[in-house]
């Protein structure tokens, strides 16, 4: 286990140990792990190579909207393909699970075009409505709804409660740790993503901070590596705090499925 944490931590060492060193530092060769001299104004400077509270601002907008979105989609979704037996329900959710192996960048050509119609470019619409739903999210989802026992629905509806009820009062507190674990695995995905927002975007109005680092320009001939780990330090550590703070209901959704 030690061994396994050492190999995905030392990526994230390396970053913080390269964002506080000098430049010559990180053309040392063998490198040295701890810098001689920590140099904080790294990040001073990655900061302030472009509008980087705009492009957080952006960040935070559309990765929250797209999670909000795909909530009010996969949620229902995933209880009527896991609970009501409708013609074409199979169909439908194979459908439904094909789209997991078409990736973004071979349909952002239509998906470009159908947005350019609306005049939707430069906007965090254009960012957010592609993403309105997920497959993976649906599957995850009708898993976890398929294994409460249907006998606590039977007794819902006899106490008159409505479908929108037993989904919102039941269904759903009952798989909060494998919502928990999607929605963790929905923001970290949309917050780092470059593709779209690069595709979708021609000016600062709804950038986003992957494409506000990759704005961080050499200079002289020689890549600033220290300001770029600097600047990617600033980009994963909302991602770590999300993490944090998520982290018990990861292992609560894998301990649930493994139980039931």
């Amino acid at each position: 286990m030690l061994g396994l944490v050492l190999v995905f931590a030392m990526p994230f060492a390396w970053m913080l140990s390269t964002s506080l060193k000098t430049l010559p530092e990180t053309m040392i060769f063998p490198p040295e792990w701890i810098p001689k001299h920590f140099v904080w104004n790294n990040f001073t400077k990655a900061w302030g190579s472009g509008p980087f509270l705009h492009y957080m601002t952006n960040s935070i907008i559309i990765s929250i909207g797209i999670l909000a979105l795909q909530m009010l989609t996969i949620i229902p979704a995933a209880y009527a393909f896991a609970r009501y037996r409708f013609r074409g329900s199979g169909l439908l959710f194979g459908v439904v699970m094909v789209t997991l192996m078409i990736p973004s960048q071979l349909i952002f050509l239509p998906v470009y075009l159908q947005l350019s119609a609306w005049k939707l470019l430069n906007t965090h619409l254009a960012l957010i409505l592609p993403f309105a739903s997920s497959a993976f999210g649906i599957f995850l989802l009708r898993q976890a709804f398929k294994q409460v026992q249907e006998e606590l629905l039977e007794a819902a509806r006899l106490d008159s409660a409505k479908e929108w009820q037993i989904i919102l009062k039941l269904m759903v507190p009952m798989v909060k740790p494998v919502l928990a674990t999607f929605a963790l695995f929905s923001f970290i995905a949309h917050w780092n993503d470059y593709f779209w927002p690069l595709v979708m975007t021609t000016d600062e109005t709804a950038r986003t901070l992957p494409l506000g680092i990759a704005k961080i320009r050499e200079e002289e001939g020689v890549a600033n590596w220290n300001v770029l780990m600097a600047g990617n330090m600033i980009l994963v550590t909302p991602i770590l705090i999300v993490f944090f703070f998520a982290q018990r209901h990861i292992i609560r959704a894998f301990v649930y499925t493994g139980v039931k």
